[in-house]
């Protein structure tokens, strides 16, 4: 039977004032530097997230070959990015913190440090055992390093790429609704509610919360899923009150984390599947679309607290652009990933500083 398959994480959305700026720090800090793409244009098709203007931007695609997601760097061009007018703190709603893997927290603990880096409280294991700290970028983007073993190739830096991020919902059981069964996360790793001491650094760190950490229970296939490999995501309900909306009054695009974005087999079973359970797409761009040297069909929906949630469908991802070499997508098995030695090359796109 055909069906969507969502096969990892393709990114996370981060909004900053200075594209290079910002992908500098990334490249140097978390080894984000494989350039996919780098696109200027009119965001025209998110109307739904941007108060019904068109906005222009500037883009930069980002991975780490180590594996996992990358990051999607988009400024605003047409006008100053806004920053939210209160300091979000654990358990108010949107996209709080962005998981980063790193094989070895203890090293990248020590590494950072030793860099002087913006690192909050220590080293600590949360329920599942597992170790992780916290960091904040120059730009008040929260990171989450969390100790993983999935490689998919050797490289210098203390980090991976992008493993998942920490949402803030107010109705956790409502959400489960679209991160269980949408997304696939089908497996519970835990769900603990009380006040944690893995969470101690962090803004609001000490107030009470419900905790569930998901994740997919079976190996993702597909295209880049071999790259991508296994992520989680971890969603936080406040105990005692509702938390704010990290972009209340704010459009998308503007200071912070703006949306996760999966990688997604199947888009049209998607549109019915999504509909059919009230989550109807907010953006769809119905068919290919480019992104500079990229392409793809993409498509939103919000979830119950209008978080933004993104599918890409990739068709096209370049590898040298002079020579006209690229992944093309269309003409294969999409459930079929790609040999490693292809994705390998995407190495050749590194950008060295």
């Amino acid at each position: 039977m055909k069906k969507k398959t969502i096969t990892g994480i393709q990114q996370i959305g981060v909004g900053v004032e200075d594209v290079h700026k910002a992908w500098k720090w990334y490249r140097k800090n978390f080894g984000f530097d494989i350039k996919v793409f780098e696109d200027e244009a009119v965001a025209e098709l998110m109307l739904h997230y941007t108060n019904g203007e068109t906005r222009k931007r500037h883009a930069v695609l980002a991975f780490n070959m180590q594996s996992g997601g990358g990051l999607e760097i988009w400024q605003h061009t047409g006008k100053k990015p806004e920053k939210a007018n209160f300091e979000p703190e654990l358990g108010d709603l949107g996209i709080f913190v962005a998981k980063v893997k790193s094989l070895n927290t203890l090293s990248a603990f020590k590494k950072m440090q030793l860099d002087k880096l913006n690192v909050l409280g220590k080293l600590e294991s949360s329920p599942n055992k597992k170790q992780h700290f916290f960091i904040k970028d120059p730009f008040e983007n929260l990171f989450q390093i969390v100790e993983d073993d999935y490689l998919f190739e050797k490289s210098k830096a203390v980090t991976g790429g992008i493993y998942g991020a920490i949402i803030g919902v107010s109705d956790l059981d409502k959400s489960l609704k679209i991160y269980q069964d949408i997304l696939m996360y089908d497996e519970i790793v835990y769900d603990e509610t009380g006040v944690f001491d893995d969470f101690s650094g962090l803004p609001g760190g000490h107030k009470k919360v419900r905790r569930v950490l998901l994740k997919h229970s079976n190996k993702r296939s597909g295209g880049f899923a071999p790259l991508y490999g296994p992520t989680q995501i971890e969603l936080i309900q406040l105990i005692d009150k509702k938390g704010r909306d990290i972009y209340k009054n704010r459009i998308w695009g503007d200071l912070g984390f703006i949306h996760i974005c999966f990688d997604t087999i199947g888009m049209e079973f998607l549109r019915d599947e999504v509909k059919a359970k009230g989550f109807p797409f907010t953006v769809d761009s119905a068919n290919s679309f480019d992104m500079g040297e990229a392409a793809g069909h993409f498509a939103y929906i919000s979830d119950p607290d209008g978080i933004p949630i993104e599918f890409v469908e990739t068709h096209k991802v370049p590898i040298i652009k002079k020579l006209g070499l690229n992944f093309n997508l269309q003409n294969r098995n999409p459930n079929k990933s790609l040999p490693n030695w292809m994705i390998g090359t995407l190495r050749w796109k590194r950008v060295k500083d």
